[in-house]
């Protein structure tokens, strides 16, 4: 069961990602952290996002602009490697309150805090147009790597950041798209290297946890290039962030 609905769910939200607006390890992260502790399901969602984006690189990862690669994917890599530090760190701390509901006790360490705050936060960052239309000038690009880098580390979320940043890099399409590939998969080698050295990367009794919903995203995507083509529906990037504000809820407060 857990099989058939990870992969239901990585299937359906990898196929979204293509016209909600919304990254894949967005969608992707809720979903495992409903079934995993919260750092296994950061730790899955950051394989499944590093294997979908090696696809990608292979197929465009030659239009990178190799000067905004080291201008933002340096200092990116090196506050990625902080940021997941910082997660790993977080994950032994103790419980930062704890309360009763419905007869049951319910505690709130402060992983889950953080990371139901950046899901709020990135939840509208990345569902309202305005926020989602955040642009910054090529000067800041290093200060864009660093963000990017550490809440890709943190919590994997950093497309939303990168993008603000590079899109006004004056770069053409491919060379925009292949950027931020490489710099992706850059932040991404960077966390797993600092997940595994401290946890699992996945339960011991069910590894193809990782392999499955990793086939089953790939089928997503190419399902919703099918049907959709990259429409974008705000009635369903305002389900979508709605929907992720509920889980973030959900974390923060201990009910799931």
């Amino acid at each position: 069961m857990d099989y058939l609905i990870i992969c239901a769910v990585a299937l359906l939200v990898s196929g979204l990602t293509l016209f909600s607006g919304f990254g894949l390890g967005t969608l992707l992260m809720p979903a495992f952290a409903l079934f995993f502790p919260l750092d296994i399901a950061v730790a899955q969602t950051a394989v499944v996002h590093l294997a979908n984006n090696l696809f990608k690189l292979a197929l465009l990862g030659r239009h990178a602009e190799r000067s905004v690669v080291l201008k933002f994917g340096v200092p990116a890599v090196i506050c990625a490697f902080i940021g997941a530090y910082l997660m790993t760190s977080l994950v032994d701390f103790d419980p930062i309150f704890e309360y009763r509901m419905m007869g049951e006790l319910r505690s709130v360490n402060p992983l889950a805090f953080v990371i139901a705050i950046l899901m709020i936060a990135f939840a509208i960052l990345e569902g309202v147009p305005r926020f989602a239309k955040l642009s910054f000038d090529p000067r800041y690009l290093p200060l864009g790597g660093i963000l990017s880098g550490f809440f890709g580390g943190l919590s994997g979320h950093q497309g939303a950041l990168r993008s603000a940043f590079l899109i006004k890099a004056g770069l053409k399409k491919e060379t925009f798209i292949g950027t931020g590939i490489v710099i992706s998969v850059l932040v991404d080698l960077v966390r797993l290297a600092v997940y595994g050295t401290h946890f699992r990367l996945t339960t011991p009794e069910q590894p193809g946890l990782i392999v499955a919903p990793m086939l089953s995203a790939f089928a997503g995507a190419l399902l919703g290039r099918q049907l959709l083509h990259k429409v974008t529906l705000r009635t369903v990037q305002l389900l979508v962030s709605f929907m992720l504000i509920i889980i973030a809820l959900g974390l923060g407060t201990g009910i799931i």
